[in-house]
């Protein structure tokens, strides 16, 4: 499994827990969907510029 993977799993369970809180709490649902596209948004631009292979030299 890639680097970029495991990452991804990782950010889908804070994600996850995050939204499960913010329920438990009370906050809307729509609010609690737009907290999940903004953080998976903030997710994969992370993995990929912390999973991504440097481009050699020319």
């Amino acid at each position: 499994m890639s680097s970029f993977a495991l990452y991804l799993i990782g950010m889908l369970v804070v994600i996850g827990g995050l939204a499960y809180g913010a329920s438990l709490a009370g906050l809307a649902p729509q609010w609690i969907a737009v907290g999940v596209v903004v953080l998976l948004g903030i997710g994969i631009l992370s993995g990929v510029s912390k999973t991504r292979r440097k481009d050699p030299p020319a």
